[in-house]
């Protein structure tokens, strides 16, 4: 069994278990848990009830959330011409083609995002298995592959994530920092979860939202009450 430290021990005594508490009450108990000196991460795992080793249960999807994470995310673009010029402008941080594949094929991976126009795919698939398992490989289906370079690299430096479910059917996200206050976090977490709703499969029978759960990096995990969830669109 894990051993805890005392700090740990005396906040668990503030939370019950058991209960599932509104939305801003469960982030404001989440503030309170926190106890790192760095500003912490607010994170939110859903479970969800699908079964995602059937395809058409794969929930997947992004959203651009209206407060951003609060970090800088440094966007790398593979580009080539005149949209070598728009990532630049739009404010990505690399952008390149050949070069830079050579730089990742090195060991060189400071950066947090993708993005890639369809012309130069054919480059960046040399280096799609180390590029993929770190989860920096850009994909259409996120929207990072694309020749509109100025709305993708604009979006991922406003705070747009990508989500997907995992095996266990739990989807886990950064819904942005501590010190952003619950108002803010509160707004995140909402729109994160009106996209979940949004990208419902069809073939998904009995509840879909199961189990809310907000913590910080080093907090406790606050369950929420679910039943708010159907007044989402």
């Amino acid at each position: 069994m894990p051993k805890h430290g005392k700090r740990y021990i005396e906040l668990r005594k503030n939370i019950d278990s058991e209960k599932r508490y509104l939305l801003s009450e469960a982030i404001a108990k989440s503030l309170e848990c926190k106890y790192a000196k760095f500003d912490e991460t607010v994170d939110v795992a859903v479970r969800l009830g699908v079964d995602p080793r059937h395809a058409d249960q794969m929930v997947r999807g992004t959203v651009v959330l209206p407060n951003g994470l609060g970090k800088d995310v440094r966007v790398l673009v593979f580009a080539k011409g005149e949209k070598e010029k728009e990532a630049r402008d739009a404010g990505a941080d690399y952008v390149g083609a050949e070069d830079l594949m050579e730089k990742i094929q090195g060991g060189w991976f400071e950066f947090d995002k993708a993005v890639a126009t369809p012309d130069v795919m054919g480059i960046v698939g040399k280096i799609g298995r180390v590029l993929g398992p770190r989860g920096l490989m850009p994909n259409a289906k996120t929207g990072t592959v694309t020749f509109d370079v100025d709305k993708a690299v604009k979006e991922l430096k406003a705070g747009k994530i990508d989500f997907r479910v995992e095996k266990a059917g739990i989807v886990h996200v950064p819904v942005g920092k501590a010190s952003f206050g619950p108002e803010k976090l509160q707004e995140n977490i909402t729109a994160f979860l009106e996209t979940i709703i949004k990208l419902k499969p069809s073939t998904s029978k009995g509840t879909y939202v199961k189990t809310v759960t907000v913590s910080t990096t080093m907090g406790l995990g606050i369950k929420v009450d679910t039943s708010f969830v159907k007044d989402l669109k």
